[in-house]
């Protein structure tokens, strides 16, 4: 242990925004005499061991730094040199196909920890909503002792110089809560963002056969040009008839009264006799014998 180690020993803890969390009473070391973990007093919430990463001695106070900032300030940090280094990698084989084979095995320890920090990464997402949660309850508990401290103070109940006092320590805790969850959300956009360079890192080749399988079918074939010869329109104007034409009807006779109707009875047969059909055999010989 150092002499600047030993020196935060009995001093003041505060978070970032200056909130008083306790007082340091003692350290745990390794082997190697290096700081593994500080004691903190933080009072009615007992003795806490933090990890000595996440403190800075800042004059005559300790300035505690949350776990999820580190964690998350580490994983952007690993992972931007990480895709630098592919980056450098990818360039150095596209200019010489000869090196291919020996940058093959440092490609697949990037890949390597590449996946890595992926599992990383999803750790430090979950703490992250978390935080956002157990912010979100402050939110409102913050808001709630606001609000009726103003009912307290309507009904007489405190005075004004308390309400004021109230009002301030409140709007300081809101203040602080909405910085946070602000450097939340700019973390998590940060991650975001890394996210796809390493998708567009890790899966050129699949992007690349995908553009070439679009452009193939985007290629329009030779078509056989069929030129379509429509009839001309007339150039004679039609004549339409101004006057309506008139139809020419027929009359249509009217039917015969019943005066008008003749019926023709059949006569009876006459009777044949004797006389009749010898008068007739007479005439038929007569007109027979004038024909010669």
């Amino acid at each position: 242990m150092t002499n600047d180690d030993i020196e935060i020993i009995g001093k003041n803890v505060k978070d970032m925004y200056g909130t008083f969390m306790g007082k340091v009473v003692g350290t745990i070391t390794e082997i190697d005499g290096s700081i593994q973990s500080v004691g903190i007093d933080c009072g009615s919430q007992g003795l806490q061991q933090i990890q000595f990463e996440q403190l800075v001695v800042q004059g005559e106070n300790v300035i505690f730094i949350p776990k999820w900032r580190l964690d998350s300030q580490r994983l952007i940090r690993e992972k931007q040199l990480t895709l630098r280094r592919l980056k450098a990698l990818m360039d150095i084989v596209s200019e010489n196909d000869d090196m291919k084979a020996d940058a093959e095995i440092i490609h697949e320890k990037y890949k390597f920890k590449l996946a890595t920090l992926d599992e990383m990464e999803s750790e430090i997402k979950s703490k992250l909503e978390e935080r956002l949660i157990e912010l979100d309850t402050q939110m409102k508990s913050a808001k709630m002792l606001s609000f009726d401290a103003k009912v307290q103070f309507k009904s007489n109940e405190i005075s004004e110089a308390t309400f004021e006092t109230v009002k301030s320590c409140t709007t300081e805790v809101i203040e602080h809560v909405t910085h946070e969850q602000s450097e939340i959300s700019n973390v998590k956009s940060r991650i975001a963002d890394l996210e796809l360079e390493v998708q567009e890192i890790t899966a050129p080749a699949e992007k690349n056969i995908q553009e070439s399988a679009v452009t193939y079918l985007e290629t329009p074939e030779p078509q056989q040009v069929i030129q379509t010869i429509l009839p001309e329109a007339p150039t004679e104007p039609i004549v339409t008839p101004s006057e309506p034409i008139e139809a020419q009807v027929s009359p249509i006779p009217e039917p015969p009264t019943e005066s008008e109707v003749t019926f023709a009875f059949p006569e009876p047969p006459q009777q044949v006799t004797s006389e009749t059909s010898h008068d007739d055999n007479d005439n038929d010989w007569l007109a027979r014998m004038e024909a010669q």
